[in-house]
């Protein structure tokens, strides 16, 4: 690969074979080398999750000027680990980018997403990461009213750089699209239902099911942005601390046994 070019990591959770993916690598190859690993079977909802108790494997689907492209039998997490271990444990990253994930990874969602936890993953390795995702689960989904603005986030972090310990959360509603607005994640949770159904032996198995709901009427949380048909910009980090309440659980429990 042409070293002038820059490097650009691609991985998701819906797999390899998914229309998000291959809609994102055929935008990123616009903007420089590319190198995907991504899952071999869909891993919506694993989180940050990672193999350790079983082996895994990599297996190359394709080597052509400016890509490569690997399988494997992993998580998201997993897929960027071996990346940075051992396909390009030599040459440095200079965007790591997920997607575009089929289903929204607005508000609540974040944290269940395995999009997002491969950007969380680069972003701890201090890679430049952006998670993509629409609002639909639909498999042959149209990606092209949302393109335009993904080339552009992308050059941008790629021209300008990322914050350290910051990455991004981009959501698109499906359709028309007014325009970006960077916001915060809203303030929202998920009434869910483990739905009982039988198999034809008659022993029970159980399929989650659920209802969102958006506790936050701020114009500028993410979820009430893409109703209003903007995509929504979250800046996250993987540093968990609250630093809001940091001073007050001192108090409370700071030398507490010596009290």
């Amino acid at each position: 690969m042409d070293k002038k070019q820059p490097l650009i990591f691609i991985t998701n959770d819906d797999s390899y074979f998914s229309k998000g993916i291959s809609t994102l690598i055929r935008l990123m190859k616009q903007l420089g080398d590319v190198v995907v690993v991504a899952p071999k079977e869909e891993m919506s909802g694993k989180s940050h999750s990672i193999t350790s108790n079983a082996p895994l494997k990599l297996k190359q689907m394709e080597v052509t000027e400016g890509y490569e492209g690997y399988i494997l039998d992993g998580t998201p997490v997993d897929c960027v680990k071996i990346a940075l271990n051992r396909i390009l444990k030599d040459r440095k990253i200079d965007l790591l980018v997920s997607g575009i994930n089929h289903g929204s990874n607005a508000s609540i969602n974040t944290i269940y997403s395995g999009t997002m936890a491969a950007v969380f993953e680069g972003c701890a390795e201090h890679i430049p990461s952006v998670g993509f995702s629409i609002d639909t689960a639909d498999k042959q989904a149209d990606f092209s009213f949302c393109e335009n603005i993904i080339t552009k986030i992308c050059q941008e972090v790629l021209t300008n750089g990322l914050e350290e310990g910051i990455c991004l959360n981009v959501n698109f509603p499906v359709g028309e699209i007014k325009g970006t607005k960077v916001c915060h994640q809203a303030k929202a949770y998920w009434e869910e239902e483990f739905v009982e159904y039988k198999t034809p032996h008659g022993e029970p198995y159980f399929w989650l099911s659920g209802t969102y709901h958006c506790q936050d009427s701020s114009s500028e949380a993410d979820y009430n942005t893409m109703q209003q048909s903007y995509a929504s910009i979250v800046p996250m980090q993987v540093d968990f601390t609250a630093y809001k309440a940091l001073n007050k659980i001192k108090n409370r429990f700071e030398n507490v046994e010596k009290r």
